[in-house]
């Protein structure tokens, strides 16, 4: 009843204005007042009803886990809605249900719907340990490796300095803390260790979702403040599985370090290569062969408690296990967006309420009514944000960033969230922390947490943007509104034609400049062909060539079926497993099979017909690109791919456009499809393809069709293939429409017909 009309009257306080049609504040305080009296009306008539005193009660686990989920979800949506990650609100509620504030105001109450026995609380503590793995792993699916390979050396600068001050600082503050708050006073070391690793990190989770909510993720100083936390993440949990492994051991031994840390870097280095082929391999056959509802969530939860359970073995923390097998998950080129989202669906929406909101349930703010105690806390707080702070600053300098720059850093790098409170919560389980120490740094994770989002909204408002990062967002926003940026995987139907070889050989140039994964049916050939290669090798060539032009690509990932039933039937199948782009090529011309074939796949479909010097030699001849631009959507689609193949084979493309009669300048038109503004001339398509580091020709006539224009252009110029944006039709006449089915009766080089 308490939180139903505190919650009530606090939230009918703040009324910010209603943005985007979200509730009012005295709504959001009424529902916030009527399902809190109803979960606890329920929890009291499960107390009542409960089992034998003293024994565990699942009616009563049942009604914790309620209580948790909606005062943890009403408490995260207000946090959210005042600017607030939601994990602080889902803190403040184990807080508001614990000893701290339910259990001072009406504490038989409390007692009841939380008792001390310790056969109850092991079952909602088991729910809790799942919660910490799942959070671990959805932490490492979200990890940007390639952020931080890109800002390495500013990032590395930012995390050491960022780390090792308030390391050094809580270590000290360990050595000199009252022996009422240590668990064990002999093992002084342990805990010490222990509070200079909670003060010392940073929680990525936190980080990245206030940077990103601010709109400065894609700014250097916001990808920076990611990639630093990412790097104080990665360490801290390194170092939690050594502290952890000194913990078991009782005292601090030179073997068992040098054991512990062998161990761990051990781990890492089979994990991050020979582990991530494997688990890319396991989810890739999960995902094609099995028939079962959601069978790639099953194998990811999988992975995460095997790599738990091998870091447990090697005694090491489990948290470890379950964070690098989800950097590995993360990194599997056949992880689906679908499949993130319903994993993170089940994490944030049932785990995560319960983890936080049992972590508040342990910590007793209580115990800071004592004038001491309340003055190590303060201590505490001070030094863990002046320690980060500073250190973070530091390393900004260090790192050559501005002093804006450098104070933006120090703020975003200040908040310690969900890591911090996990990092405890094992210290709390494995006897390194007190429970009064315990409730001193849940209550820094969340003084920290809360003042960094204002602070750093304050602070990043002061940075102007530099021309070179307005140069790189434009190019982020056209390749997010883009058709390339948003395919996942390939799939290729072809034969053994020099039409298949081409179209299996551009899949694979295509896959490997994206690091796509590409699936290769092989079609049994019905023609005559005097191309010996097979599909998969044509693929192979083209990625190789991909390769060649970017050294640090790794090997092409392509697989091969060959279909038993009939090829429509394997495409549509193949289809179904994440495939969001076909390439058709069969036969030694454009004909019917190749339409049926495009048919039958749910999606864009690339047709491609091998003339001229690639119907003798389709994989050995580079690429001449011609792209005619005509301001579609569809043509727009053919100068992505265009740019994407020329840049993964290190050659040049041609834009043709042709005023249509009758019309001033139809560039306007495919400048407003393509940027989104009216008037820019067709220069600015050639820009396109330069800020991609491709060379673009720009070619422009008037007073001819489209199709003599091409025509003419394959005939005076040395293409050697078309790149055609078309629309396919229902009728069975021109499906492609007239001016592809001129270009294929009239032209002499090769034609890929890329159809919505």
């Amino acid at each position: 009843m308490f939180l139903a009309i505190s919650g009530g009257s606090i939230v009918d306080r703040i009324n910010p204005a209603n943005r985007g049609g979200i509730p009012s504040w005295r709504e959001g305080g009424r529902t916030i007042a009527l399902v809190t009296i109803i979960v606890f009306a329920g929890g009291t008539a499960a107390l009542a009803a409960g089992d034998a005193p003293g024994a565990p009660s699942q009616v009563l686990f049942i009604g914790q886990i309620l209580t948790l989920l909606v005062v943890g979800g009403l408490m995260g949506e207000g946090m959210q809605r005042i600017g607030q990650p939601a994990i602080m609100g889902q803190l403040l509620a184990g807080l508001l249900l614990g000893p701290s504030v339910f259990g001072a105001v009406w504490p038989d109450m409390q007692h009841r719907l939380f008792p001390a026995v310790a056969a109850q609380k092991a079952m909602l503590d088991a729910v809790s340990q799942l919660g910490i793995m799942l959070l671990l792993l959805l932490t490492g699916m979200e990890m940007d490796l390639a952020l931080l390979t890109k800002m390495r050396r500013a990032a590395a600068s930012v995390s050491i300095a960022g780390m090792v001050v308030p390391f050094l600082a809580g270590v000290t503050l360990g050595a000199f803390l009252p022996e009422s708050l240590l668990p064990r006073p002999e093992s002084r070391l342990i805990t010490a260790l222990f509070l200079g690793t909670a003060l010392a990190i940073s929680s990525v989770k936190i980080v990245a979702a206030v940077v990103r909510s601010l709109g400065f993720m894609r700014r250097r100083v916001g990808q920076l403040i990611v990639a630093s936390a990412i790097i104080d993440d990665v360490v801290a949990w390194i170092m939690i599985a050594v502290i952890f492994d000194l913990a078991l051991h009782g005292s601090v031994e030179p073997e068992s370090i040098v054991t512990s840390i062998a161990g761990t870097l051990l781990f890492l280095v089979v994990s991050l290569t020979l582990g991530q082929r494997i688990v890319s391999a396991i989810i890739r056959r999960v995902n094609d062969r099995f028939v079962s509802e959601f069978p790639v969530i099953t194998a990811i939860l999988i992975i995460a408690g095997g790599l738990a359970l091998i870091t447990s073995a090697i005694g090491v923390h489990t948290v470890l296990g379950a964070f690098v097998a989800g950097i590995l998950i993360g990194r599997s080129p056949i992880l689906t967006q679908h499949i993130r989202d319903r994993l993170q669906g089940l994490t944030v929406g049932l785990f995560m309420p319960i983890f936080f909101g049992s972590a508040g349930l342990s910590a007793d703010l209580t115990v800071l009514r004592d004038p001491t105690l309340l003055l190590v806390a303060v201590i505490l707080v001070v030094i863990a944000s002046i320690g980060k702070f500073g250190g973070a600053f530091i390393g900004g300098t260090i790192a050559s960033l501005s002093g804006r720059e450098s104070l933006a850093l120090a703020f975003g790098m200040n908040a310690r969230g969900s890591t911090e409170v996990v990092i405890a919560t094992i210290g709390l389980s494995m006897g390194a922390l007190s429970q009064t120490l315990y409730s001193m740094i849940v209550a820094m994770a969340v003084i920290t947490t809360t003042a960094m989002p204002p602070m750093l909204r304050w602070a990043l408002a002061r940075l102007p943007i530099s021309s070179e990062e307005k140069d790189w967002l434009a190019l982020e926003d056209l390749e997010a509104k883009g058709f390339i940026a948003n395919l996942e995987r390939l799939l290729v139907a072809a034969d053994k034609s020099a039409n298949g070889q081409l179209a299996s050989r551009i899949a694979g140039l295509l896959s490997m400049s994206r690091g796509m994964p590409l699936t290769v049916l092989e079609i049994a050939s019905t023609h005559a062909t005097a191309a010996p290669a097979t599909p998969e090798e044509a693929a192979r060539s083209g990625a190789t060539a991909a390769v060649r032009s970017d050294k640090k690509s790794a090997g092409p990932d392509i697989t091969t079926r060959r279909p038993t039933g009939t090829a429509e039937d394997a495409v549509a199948h193949e289809a179904r497993k994440g495939h969001n782009l076909l390439f058709v090529g069969l036969g030694d011309r454009f004909d019917d099979a190749a339409t049926r074939l495009a048919a039958s796949f749910a999606g864009p479909v690339c047709v491609v017909v091998a003339r001229g010097i690639h119907g003798a030699e389709p994989t050995r001849v580079g690429l001449d690109i011609l792209v005619p631009v005509s301001g579609t959507p569809e043509s727009q689609r053919a100068l992505e791919v265009a740019v994407a193949l020329a840049r993964a084979g290190s050659t040049a493309i041609t834009l043709l456009y042709v005023e249509p009669p009758g019309r001033g300048s139809g560039v306007g038109v495919f400048s407003q499809r393509l940027f989104g503004t009216r008037g820019i001339e067709l220069r600015e398509a050639a820009q396109f393809a330069d800020r991609y580091n491709v060379r673009a020709r720009t070619v422009s006539r008037s007073g001819t069709s489209i199709e003599d224009a091409i025509v003419d252009r394959i005939k005076r110029g040395r293409h050697n293939i078309v790149l055609l944006g078309v629309r396919q039709r229902s009728s069975d006449v021109n499906v492609y429409g007239a001016v592809a089915t001129d270009v294929l009766d009239r032209g002499a080089c090769s034609v890929m017909l890329i159809s919505s």
